[in-house]
């Protein structure tokens, strides 16, 4: 077995450094796979596969819908051909496109010949693009080696459960070689089939990310155990997503609910206890997602649009990519200085004598949770009432750690509407950030400012387009 099987993503990016370029290149260019990444490299979601193989609980996909923004959405089908026609026009005008990716809308495993066929044609047009596939991993086995000859480097695997009991209660049924498994026989084949497929991909140098969705009552308190065992089988990263409950899917029906922020870090950190490389930035993207994480372009790049895209410049290409490679370098180079700084502080301990006075080391033993709203670049450069999420950060006093992302309704809906009647979506909102003590925004009307000091969340207006955590733009 490849010895990189179970490393961590540190250790594996090493291995990448020492002993191929093009690999540790193509791991810091993936916003998905590195949370540094994700503010400099776009993706793109190519929607080619509409077929799938597997029913889940949570899921009822829905090809045309504009307002919804979970995974198995698109506004469009695209065959092979049309897609790389976009993904040259894309790339000529998205100069920071790194990664091309297909999920969907159904699996891309259950439709293997538009697939395959499309990543040889974006190929033979676009060259520097990293090539990533997300599957459930039903068929994965049959097209390892197809994986690997046309250098897909990034596999992510949704992997929700590796028990075929509490396996049952996610999966409806499993379709494969024209016969229809249910139950718990049908949740140990997709199983049996998803762990297979992960060592394989693994030992074949394919970087494996494993997604996993936290369904309350039903793996809640399995997904550690899950975290242990993917990772044993090769996983570098594990991203561990909350419910997103899609109207019309069984789950709505049981009247199932998403679990609170709260329970998805618990959870998180239950897994990384495992010994999981916990991935903390995803957004849960559409399948036809273009841009930067948290952002959708594709109204950007319509087929009207595309008809006046510029040339594509593979040497500019090159060069602006290089300028972000260093970006991203340094924010790693930072983040691994104040991880050591943190060690270190924690390994010592503070042996200065207490006055009493409740500052200090008093507070650096009691972290706190600060809320952010951000257009991104670690910038607090967002509106509250425009937010449709906030990052997520920890903070001692000294260092700043990124917890996650939490998602919300915004508060305004138009260039007047911040300070009206929003009492319901206010109420959601303060169920997102109550555990917060702080919100970072670039401004804040009244109304919601009262609200959430009166749940003892306290709004901080910077209006200088800091940078978070750094004291600086």
């Amino acid at each position: 077995m490849d010895r990189r099987v179970g490393m961590s993503l540190h250790e594996f990016t090493d291995t990448c450094t020492t002993g191929s370029t093009t690999l540790a290149e193509m791991l810091m260019r993936h916003p998905c796979y590195n949370e540094d990444a994700h503010r400099y490299f776009a993706r793109m979601r190519l929607p080619v596969a509409p077929a799938c193989n597997i029913q889940c609980h949570y899921c009822n996909r829905k090809f045309d819908c504009v307002n919804e923004s979970r995974p198995g959405v698109v506004s469009e089908l695209l065959t092979p051909e049309l897609a790389a026609r976009k993904t040259i026009g894309v790339a000529a005008q998205l100069m920071q496109l790194s990664v091309v990716g297909i999920a969907g809308p159904g699996d891309p495993l259950a439709n293997p010949k538009a697939t395959f066929e499309t990543f040889r044609q974006v190929r033979d047009s676009v060259k520097d693009v990293i090539f990533c596939l997300s599957t459930n991993g039903l068929t994965l086995i049959r097209h390892v080696e197809e994986i690997v000859n046309l250098g897909i480097s990034h596999v992510t695997i949704t992997i929700n459960a590796v028990d075929p009991c509490i396996g049952s209660r996610i999966y409806g049924w499993v379709y494969d070689g024209g016969v229809r498994y249910e139950g718990e026989e049908g949740a140990a084949l997709l199983i049996q089939r998803q762990l297979e497929g992960l060592s394989m991909l693994s030992s074949r140098g394919v970087l494996v990310k494993v997604n996993s969705v936290l369904i309350p009552d039903v793996n809640d308190a399995h997904l550690p155990e899950v975290a242990r065992v993917v990772k044993g089988h090769g996983a570098a990263i594990h991203n561990i997503m909350p419910l997103i409950i899609a109207p019309g899917s069984r789950y709505e029906q049981e009247g199932r609910q998403a679990p609170r922020p709260q329970v998805v870090r618990q959870v998180q950190e239950q897994c990384a206890g495992a010994g999981a490389v916990i991935m903390r930035h995803c957004r849960q993207c559409r399948a036809d997602a273009i841009g930067l994480l948290g952002e959708d372009r594709n109204a950007d790049f319509t087929w009207e649009k595309l008809e006046d895209a510029p040339a594509l410049d593979d040497q500019a290409r090159a060069r602006l990519h290089r300028e972000l490679d260093e970006r991203v370098r340094v924010r790693m180079e930072r983040k691994e200085e104040r991880d050591k700084g943190k060690a270190t502080r924690k390994g010592v301990g503070c042996s200065c004598p207490s006055n009493g006075s409740g500052s200090g080391a008093e507070f650096a033993s009691s972290p706190v949770l600060v809320a952010v709203a951000s257009r991104g670049h670690g910038k607090v450069n967002q509106h509250f009432g425009r937010a449709k999420e906030f990052m997520i950060y920890e903070s001692d006093g000294t260092v700043v750690q990124f917890v996650g992302i939490r998602k919300v309704q915004s508060y305004c809906h138009g260039t007047a509407d911040c300070n009206g009647d929003k009492a319901e979506t206010m109420k959601e909102i303060i169920q997102i950030v109550q555990d917060c003590a702080l919100l970072l925004s670039s401004g804040i009307g009244d109304a919601p400012k009262e609200v959430l000091q009166e749940h003892g969340v306290l709004p901080i207006v910077r209006r200088r387009d800091r940078g978070i955590g750094s004291g600086t733009g």
